[in-house]
């Protein structure tokens, strides 16, 4: 039923990947799928923000992602290869980074992770429920 599914996570924070990730890597050994492990680094917002960092800031932020995701897949996946997990990194806003893999991998299947709402998600608008709002995809959202 499902070919590609993709998690997003934040490298910075655990619970986003603690409970989905075996979730997502049950799923894909049921259906004999593929996962793609995806982080965001958000953009700087306005470029008034931008010139307080040097210039090279958003390289080697990039790059450290990429060696924090590799690292977090090392030590959190199962040994055994009967799921295959590629990881990427995405940079912009993240809720449509994450739009925006999904549907560049053909991913047919989203799990991601979400916290009780406060008040200012409320009003705001989590990027959990942008995803599930907007995503082509089904979208499973495992609770906190």
């Amino acid at each position: 039923m499902y070919k590609n599914i993709l998690i997003p996570l934040d490298l910075n924070e655990e619970s986003s990947w603690k409970k989905a990730l075996p979730v997502a890597l049950d799923w894909a050994k049921h259906y004999g799928a593929e996962v793609h492990v995806v982080s965001v680094l958000p953009d700087f917002g306005k470029s008034l923000v931008g010139g307080f960092f040097k210039r090279e800031f958003e390289k080697e932020a990039l790059a450290k992602a990429r060696n924090a995701l590799e690292e977090l897949l090392d030590n959190e996946l199962p040994d055994e290869e009967s799921v295959k997990v590629k990881g990427h990194i995405a940079h912009g806003t993240i809720y449509e980074e994450i739009i925006k893999a999904a549907d560049k991998f053909g991913c047919d299947l989203i799990i991601l992770s979400s916290h009780r709402p406060e008040l200012q998600d409320y009003l705001l608008g989590p990027n959990a429920a942008r995803v599930v709002r907007h995503a082509n995809q089904s979208v499973l959202v495992v609770r906190d």
